[in-house]
């Protein structure tokens, strides 16, 4: 839904009587903030095929939810290899480019294979007219070693998508300049390779208009004396001996893929980085990588990410903090050179020839599929990675003036999010209440106690998936569907609970003294603890992962008509989740405001490594309602742990994402507890 404040009125140049209705910059950004129903069709603002942009300036679409990705008409989505003769004799080689570029005005013909490819990067201005503000990075090598490729502009949308990597290249009308000091620089596979790092090939529409001959791979000959491509490719086990920071490839298969998030790229800033996170298994160890996956221009396989595909990432660097505890699990992230696939995107390329690559493939043979889909999980919340146990060491790389927000501010803080922007925010405060809330009938059971509202639908169907290659039995995906959690019906801002409401929900309480003498005396008291069922995971099942991957998925950038959509709701889906959750009320420290949050132990999955449950001695209260699978024998320490906390200072930091429409989750993450006014210490 957009509200348009301001536009203006083009005539196009080029056609008799095209007008054009243009919206400005800062429109588009808006139409990025929190999207309520399905998104409408384009409309027909003018008579030719492509519509009129939301733009830099002029001529193209930008992406709906980030500025990486390429999106429209006017991306070319491949084009054929070229029907040229390579004439050998008449090539430069990228070393007598490197010393003889500043004598020459033209340079002969380059003949390069593709060695790394960057994601796209946008640099668009609304005050600055330039038709294509995109640019995008290659390394390309030929016999005499490896040198940085731009392309530029206009160039991007006719060829980004075709040039990948292993992509062999006859270069024509190119120029050289002075390479860029502060780009990334992607971590070479071959450590025997030259770098040529002074220059770098510019590819431009003119001055002089760029010829491009994509060669095929049929037409190479070993003579040419071109690079193969190489990768570095690591096991599950050998990850465990890796640096901070070193780079590396994966290739496993997919247990866990969570929803698609956005957090800003600067704190006051319009622009987003796009990203998810997934678990990957390669057998040879019972530990997944952690991979946290930003968007790489590829939006087609970013978007088609789901359980039980064979997922390959590259250039992923690795992330782990040895001054933390150990235990915590280290993780991989993407850097600006990586590229994803995914089954569907294997064939033909270059890694399908590395050894661990056809390891991993044998391995897969090995297994049984049932036993893999008991174990997949999509969606919902992912609190990694962990806040780290030392206040002071999240406050690293900012001043704590910045970092806390006063929970009164907490309204607006929440209310400026935009769609699927997650942000974590530490507040202080005290913690006054708990209350553990049921979401099934086994709490029932257990507490005698009336539950939340309960919707416990049952398919209609087995869930059999009959493809080819896959044949599974109806128990084995469990089409019986358990009780799962509904969110309540009241919008999430209102001020108080019904009393009654709230006794039948809660089976566990605890309250200071504190809170009994200042509740109902509050100026201010947010009432963010509502679980929503885009913040619980799910099983992932096999007959619906169209519906299942949409649903956590952005909303669609194209319209999508209803007769292709699955009338299915996402309640009815199984949930990984147990018995419930609580909510954690934190009292301002000044006794005038307060804030009720959740906290979701996610627990009880066949898959104890999808979202462990660690002892933190730094955090027991946490730990203790971590416990909520054995929730009578926790019961006790639990309370305990509240009262050690009675009165006492903390810090609490809150992970908060907007879900759309009205909904807004705010978790419970850690607990910190002050010492002293500016000398905040673990718990």
């Amino acid at each position: 839904m957009l509200r348009i404040s301001e536009g203006s009125c083009l005539s196009s140049h080029f056609r008799v009587a095209a007008v054009h209705l243009l919206i400005s910059l800062f429109i588009a950004a808006a139409a990025r903030r929190a999207p309520r129903l399905a998104p409408t069709p384009t409309a027909p603002w003018s008579h030719g095929r492509v519509p009129p942009p939301l733009r830099g300036e002029r001529r193209h679409y930008l992406p709906l939810w980030n500025n990486e990705d390429p999106y429209g008409d006017i991306w070319v989505a491949e084009r054929p290899p070229a029907r040229v003769d390579v004439d050998v004799s008449k090539l430069i080689s990228l070393g007598q480019l490197e010393t003889t570029w500043r004598s020459r005005i033209h340079f002969r013909p380059l003949l390069v294979r593709v060695l790394h490819k960057s994601r796209l990067r946008y640099y668009g201005k609304p005050e600055k007219k330039m038709d294509m503000p995109y640019q995008a990075y290659f390394e390309v090598a030929d016999g005499s070693g490896m040198m940085s490729m731009v392309l530029w502009n206009s160039l991007c949308p006719e060829w980004y998508n075709s040039i990948n990597v292993g992509t062999v290249l006859l270069l024509e009308q190119y120029a050289v300049k002075d390479s860029y000091p502060f780009k990334t620089q992607p971590t070479p596979r071959d450590p025997q390779m030259k770098r040529f790092t002074t220059i770098e090939i510019s590819l431009n529409v003119r001055n002089p208009p760029t010829k491009i001959s994509i060669i095929s791979e049929e037409m190479v000959k070993p003579e040419w004396g071109l690079p193969e491509v190489k990768y570095r490719f690591v096991t599950r086990t050998e990850l465990n001996d890796l640096p901070n920071n070193h780079s590396c490839d994966v290739i496993g298969l997919v247990t866990f893929v969570g929803r698609v998030e956005r957090t800003r790229k600067k704190e006051d800033g319009e622009d987003f980085w796009l990203y998810r996170w997934a678990h990957a298994i390669d057998g040879t160890s019972d530990k997944p990588f952690i991979l946290e996956i930003f968007a790489t221009s590829q939006p087609d396989v970013f978007e088609r990410i789901h359980p039980m595909t064979y997922l390959v990432c590259t250039q992923m660097r690795v992330v782990r903090d040895l001054s933390e505890n150990p235990s915590h699990t280290v993780y991989l992230t993407t850097s600006n050179e990586s590229q994803i696939f995914i089954t569907g995107w294997h064939k033909g390329q270059p890694y399908t020839k590395d050894t661990k690559v056809k390891n991993f493939i044998q391995w897969t043979r090995t297994q049984s599929e049932a036993n893999q889909m008991r174990k997949t999980v999509i969606g919902g919340y992912y609190p990694f990675p962990r806040p780290p146990n030392n206040f002071l060491k999240y406050c690293k790389n900012n001043k704590v003036e910045s970092v806390l927000k006063a929970i009164g501010e907490l309204g607006e803080e929440i209310e400026g999010l935009h769609y699927r922007e997650h942000k974590r925010i530490a507040i202080q405060g005290i913690i006054s209440a708990i209350r553990y809330i049921s979401c099934s009938s086994a709490a029932e059971d257990a507490s005698g106690v009336e539950p939340v509202q309960v919707h416990s639908p049952v398919s209609k169907q087995d869930n059999v998936h009959k493809g080819k290659t896959r044949s599974l039995q109806a128990e084995e995906l469990g089409s019986f569907r358990e009780p799962s959690c509904t969110p309540r019906e009241q919008h999430q801002h209102q001020t108080q609970l019904s009393k009654k409401s709230t006794a039948k929900r809660r089976t566990l309480s605890w309250q200071s003294d504190l809170w009994a003498q200042v509740k109902d005396k509050l100026m201010k008291y947010l009432h963010h603890s509502t679980i929503f069922p885009e913040s619980i995971p799910c099983k992932f099942d096999y007959m619906y992962k169209d519906l299942l991957m949409q649903q956590y998925n952005l909303h669609a950038a194209v319209h999508q008509p209803k007769e292709t959509r699955i009338d299915k709701n996402i309640n009815e889906f199984k949930s990984t989740g147990g018995l419930g959750y609580y909510e954690v009320t934190v009292l301002g420290i000044n006794h005038d405001v307060a804030i009720d949050v959740a906290f979701l132990p996610l627990f009880g999955h066949e898959d104890p490594h999808l979202f462990p449950v660690e002892e933190d001695e730094s955090d027991p209260l946490l730990s203790c309602m971590s416990c909520i699978s054995c929730q009578q024998k926790a019961t006790g320490e639990t309370v305990k742990a509240a009262m050690d906390l009675d009165g006492k200072h903390v810090v609490c930091i809150l992970d908060v994402c907007h879900l759309g429409d009205d909904k807004v989750e705010v978790f419970l993450s850690k607990i910190y507890k002050t010492v002293e006014a500016d000398v905040p210490d673990p718990v």
